[in-house]
């Protein structure tokens, strides 16, 4: 049940409802209801887009344990979710770019 709790951590961070989650990644409601108490597991692409529907990405999550990275998580969290948006998708071209 650890993708139901990181959806559910990351919607309540972003301060949305399960609804206005549904809307920003192209599902419905009682999908992200399933998905947060586990009755069924979201593929690891359609983890990703939840996150990032969030203004978050996958990676917030696996260094959040590590506490040389608190600093930078906590400045993270201050932006809007707009904003942890737009890092995201400037990222992602990044990476696009790199990987070409």
């Amino acid at each position: 049940m650890i993708s139901g709790d990181l959806i559910r951590e990351a919607r309540l961070r972003a301060g949305l409802t399960q609804r206005e989650l549904a809307r920003r990644a192209g599902t419905t409601q009682p999908a992200i209801a399933r998905w947060e108490s586990g009755a069924v597991v979201p593929s690891f692409d359609r983890l990703r887009e939840v996150l990032r529907a969030c203004g978050l990405d996958l990676w917030f999550r696996l260094v959040n344990a590590d506490d040389s990275y608190r600093a930078d998580i906590e400045q993270y969290l201050r932006l809007s979710v707009d904003e942890r948006v737009e890092h995201a998708l400037r990222r992602a071209e990044l990476y696009q770019a790199i990987s070409r």
